[in-house]
Formats: C-alpha cells, sequence, structure tokens
C-alpha cells in the first residue's frame, strides 16, 4: 500500500488584534484571573490567548482565532490538555458565563508544571491509581 504525502500545515496568518484600552493597539494584556502582564507575542503562536502562568483565558474569538468577535467575554478556566495526530498539544477552555468549550495550541512559554497537571487529572480520578498516589 502506498504511503500517503503527509500534508504540509499553512502558516499563521498574523492578523491585527486590539487588546489595549478603548480598542487601540496594546503589546500586552493583564490575565483576569492571576492578574499577569502577559506580552502578546508568544513562541509557537501567532495568536496570544492564554496567560502563561495559569493557563486562564477570555472568551472573545468567534470561530477564527484573533477575530475578538464573541461578545460573552467571559473567563475560560483550563479544564483538560488534547493532543493532535501530529502530537501538538492542545489546552481544552471551559467558559464560566456562557458553558461553551473549546480548543487553543499550547505557546511554548506556558507553564509545564500547569500543563502536566491538566494531563495527569484523569489518571489522578481513576480508582486504582488515586489509591496509588494517596501513599
Amino acid at each position: 500500500m502506498p504511503r500517503r504525502k503527509p500534508q504540509q500545515r499553512r502558516p499563521q496568518r498574523r492578523k491585527d488584534v486590539l487588546h489595549g484600552p478603548g480598542g487601540e493597539r496594546g503589546d500586552a494584556f493583564r490575565c483576569t484571573h492571576c492578574r499577569l502582564d502577559v506580552p502578546l507575542t508568544a513562541p509557537g503562536t501567532a495568536h496570544r490567548n492564554h496567560c502563561p502562568h495559569c493557563l486562564t483565558s477570555l472568551h472573545v474569538d468567534g470561530r477564527i482565532p484573533g477575530d475578538r468577535r464573541e461578545t460573552c467575554r467571559g473567563r475560560m478556566a483550563a479544564v483538560g490538555v488534547t493532543a493532535r495526530h501530529d502530537g501538538e498539544w492542545l489546552l481544552i477552555h471551559h467558559c464560566l458565563a456562557c458553558g461553551k468549550l473549546s480548543a487553543n495550541r499550547i505557546a511554548g512559554d506556558d507553564n509545564a508544571l500547569a500543563l502536566l497537571r491538566l494531563a495527569m487529572r484523569p489518571l489522578a480520578a481513576c480508582p486504582p491509581f488515586s489509591a496509588q498516589l494517596a501513599l
């Protein structure tokens, strides 16, 4: 059976995102959970949308990353991680205001301990593992 060619991914396009107060261009935003000032530039992604320390996000993007068209503006808590077929990790966020779930790419400067905590959460909830973790 012939092998299929791996699909080449298109690079992310840069978008003009308005983060400043009053809708002007900004170079950072403040996390609504931990109050850390977060720079917009992030290694590994063109659209910074979550805090690298606590992984909290805001519900601002509609259908396309970086479009900022969602009207909810609720806080989104990181509830889990998943991986694409190519091995890239995605954060699963849950909006605390409207209940919507969304998947967002992790950035290169995200807190590795917080990511591993999210990844280990299902294992800690299983009965055989939870007894061994208590020891």
